[in-house]
């Protein structure tokens, strides 16, 4: 146990660092919520506990948007695992779920783990709620992309892309995509302060 504790902070620390100047709501920081959420919903449905951090620690650590267009993360997650004395096995697992978590691979994905949907239901869960309208926005901000255009219905998909509309097009799907009990039940909560919160913004828009 203590040894892996000591795993788990090195590749913390390691993780901290090579993500120092991702933003845009893929920083540090959401890699943080994601293991703490995922460590919270392993604690009620059971897993490797050790496949669930690591994953959760690296499922961003070489996220495309800070290289290039090419997603990394699974890559650099087998060096930064074999630096660190990894068994085959567990580098190979931790791997699997990193590469097949994202959203935008959802329809080519390989089946995950238990461990890895508990991994892909945290990762989901911090695009809900209130820290899910905030990166929504800072996202936008980032790549220049309004969050509303005056006369445009953000529910039609169709329609010019904006942040309101990317609650249609992909935020209010994940709920239904979750795989575990206790990331529904928080999902349900959060999403029904997201439409509470466009509900009363279009009401402003609209006056």
């Amino acid at each position: 146990m203590n040894h892996s504790k000591t795993i788990i902070r090195r590749v913390a620390d390691i993780v901290s660092q090579r993500m120092a100047d991702q933003q845009a709501g893929h920083g540090i920081d959401h890699v943080r919520r994601v293991h703490r959420t995922a460590c919270d919903i392993q604690q009620q449905i059971g897993g490797d506990r050790l496949i669930v951090e690591l994953a959760a620690l690296l499922h961003d650590v070489g996220d495309a948007k800070f290289h290039g267009g090419k997603e990394r993360s699974a890559e650099f997650s087998r060096e930064i695992l074999a630096d660190e004395g990894m068994e085959q096995s567990t580098i190979d697992h931790v791997a699997h779920i990193v590469d097949n978590l994202s959203f935008r691979k959802h329809e080519t994905a390989e089946e995950l783990s238990d461990e890895g949907k508990i991994v892909q239901d945290a990762d989901r869960l911090d695009a809900l709620g209130a820290i899910g309208i905030v990166r929504t926005i800072e996202y936008g901000a980032t790549v220049g992309q309004p969050f509303h255009i005056a006369g445009n219905d953000p529910s039609n998909l169709s329609g010019p892309k904006t942040g309101a509309g990317h609650f249609f097009q992909k935020l209010f799907r994940l709920r239904d995509m979750l795989h575990t009990e206790p990331a529904r039940q928080i999902a349900a909560d959060r999403e029904r302060f997201m439409k509470t919160f466009l509900d009363q913004f279009m009401s402003e828009m609209a006056n």
